[in-house]
């Protein structure tokens, strides 16, 4: 049986005109039928509006329908929400609380933050920090098989909302919004954003909800894949499921390829139930204005619950909703012909740089059970190498450079024109087994490659990807020189955990050949 939509109401900053807000509710309800909600984000209370609120608090007026608020944003309003943790502030309006996730009877999940962004210890009340951030992803990232969440509220706007799409208008997007917000946003992937504070609607071109990957790869990540008697098919897919939203979305955001490259360089990876990235639904963010105000503008409601020409409406609209839970999931995933990037890429840019981690080692389990568990067999050359310089069945044509124990050679079928390969003359199954004089050469290409794409305004990742492979091949895969180094690793652990993959970090400088070896299934 097909789930029935719920229809809500979402409305800016209030400032304590409930008179006005609820009057036009109830007007919107007599012509349009009746709402389930009533979504509040922004500054619900005023400093000069207690009058008003007394006839709500009292009971003697009441809100026609459910209706949902977040907390302060100032000091004047921290007396109007008694208990820091959500409550019924007056029958009919309930305070959500700092932060969470509201979820009724009918399973529509909505997300939520109040106040404004602080950078002062202790946080204010009516603030959050980024620990608030954090705790609150990490309290959805951690919950199995997440996939989003239905609505996001918060009172700033996430700050750079605007890259990709169509203008704020007057607003100065420098100067207003949170990139905690943006974060937040970027991490729970909401299907409706709503904020205000900035007294002024503005409907964003929808976006696609991605894994967020803003990546520097001035250090490796090694993954060390291993099997136990009865386990090897699910760890494997489970591994490269986690790895595939960080290649795929990196790569194909920002170097589209055709369906003949795309099939050259990612269907044998399909062929072993990797990479196979689950497709994403897509954001709107709607900022709302303030209540009663006098803007002429004409604003846009979803689905016609509320006609598009109607006048001063700026601070309300109209959706219908399903649960994501409820939800057919090709229905979900179905993108809009306007959708755009996702405008957090660039999120950290400009944030404080912090050290860059060496290398990082991946481990899929504790020491105690990597020691219980039997690794499969290294292949072996099962007949003509194509890899293997002196082979009659090498490329020539792509090779680009050769030293002497090693070359260098364009990728048949590259993700992009610039994808290279880094490859040893003898053969060798993987990097672990290179001797001394092969790994220094290799390290020699590596920082010329380095050198080579800076001067192109560019970074790059590389990877092996060790499976009955024959003969090694380091995949060379340039990046925007932009990307910074910090979000890969949250990436990892982020991924990981919504797989339930434990990740084991081991200190800078460690000899890989110590810790690993030939069963390794891919090296990052």
């Amino acid at each position: 049986m097909e789930a029935l939509p719920l229809r809500v109401l979402a409305c800016g900053d209030v400032e304590g005109r409930l008179e006005t807000l609820f009057g036009r509710v109830r007007a919107i309800q007599s012509k349009s039928g009746h709402f389930d909600m009533l979504l509040c984000v922004g500054n619900f209370f005023s400093s000069t509006s207690d009058a008003e609120w007394a006839e709500y608090r009292s009971g003697a007026k009441k809100a026609p329908i459910p209706t949902f608020v977040l907390g302060a944003n100032n000091q004047e309003t921290m007396h109007c929400f008694p208990h820091v943790n959500g409550c019924e502030l007056a029958e009919n309006i309930t305070y959500l609380g700092r932060r969470g996730l509201f979820s009724g009877s009918s399973g529509l999940q909505i997300a939520y933050l109040s106040g404004t962004e602080s950078q002062d210890e202790p946080t204010p009340a009516y603030s959050f920090s980024s620990k608030d951030v954090t705790e609150l992803k990490s309290s959805l990232l951690s919950t199995p098989d997440f996939k989003g969440v239905d609505i996001l509220l918060t009172s700033p706007w996430p700050r750079g909302v605007e890259s990709f799409a169509n203008s704020p208008g007057e607003i100065d997007t420098k100067k207003c919004g949170s990139t905690l917000i943006s974060d937040l946003a970027a991490s729970l992937k909401p299907r409706y954003h709503f904020a205000a504070l900035e007294k002024a609607y503005y409907e964003r071109l929808p976006y696609r909800s991605v894994r967020l990957c803003d990546i520097s790869f001035s250090f490796e990540i090694r993954v060390q894949f291993l099997k136990n008697a009865g386990g090897k098919l699910q760890s494997y897919t489970k591994l490269m499921w986690c790895l595939s939203s960080f290649v795929e979305d990196m790569w194909f955001s920002h170097y589209p390829l055709n369906i003949c490259q795309y099939n050259q360089v990612l269907l044998p990876y399909r062929n072993h139930t990797v990479l196979q990235e689950t497709p994403q639904h897509v954001t709107r963010f709607i900022a709302l204005a303030e209540v009663g105000n006098t803007s002429k503008k004409k604003v846009f409601i979803l689905l016609n619950l509320l006609s598009s020409s109607t006048n001063n409406m700026a601070y309300l609209y109209a959706f219908s909703i399903v649960p994501m839970s409820l939800m057919d999931p090709a229905e979900l995933v179905k993108q809009p012909q306007d959708v755009t990037e996702n405008p957090y890429r660039k999120l950290r840019k400009g944030a404080q740089k912090t050290k860059v981690l060496g290398c990082a080692e991946v481990l899929l389990q504790s020491a105690a059970w990597v020691r219980s568990v039997t690794v499969w067999d290294a292949a072996q050359p099962t007949g003509p190498c194509w890899f293997c310089l002196a082979s009659p069945e090498v490329e020539k044509h792509l090779v680009v450079s050769i030293g002497t124990h090693c070359y260098l050679a364009l990728a048949k079928g590259g993700l992009l024109p610039d994808h290279v390969l880094i490859l040893p003359i003898g053969h060798y199954q993987s990097v672990v087994d290179l001797s001394s004089e092969v790994m220094e050469e290799v390290t020699k290409y590596k920082s010329a490659l380095k050198e080579f794409f800076r001067s192109k305004g560019k970074k790059y990742v590389l990877f092996e990807r060790n499976y009955k492979s024959q003969h090694l091949q380091l995949q060379v895969i340039p990046v925007p020189l932009d990307y910074s180094s910090e979000d890969i690793k949250e990436c990892f652990i982020t991924q990981a955990q919504e797989q339930k993959i434990e990740l084991l970090e081991i200190p800078e400088h460690s000899d890989i050949t110590q810790v690993c070896d030939t069963s390794i299934f891919l090296h990052l």
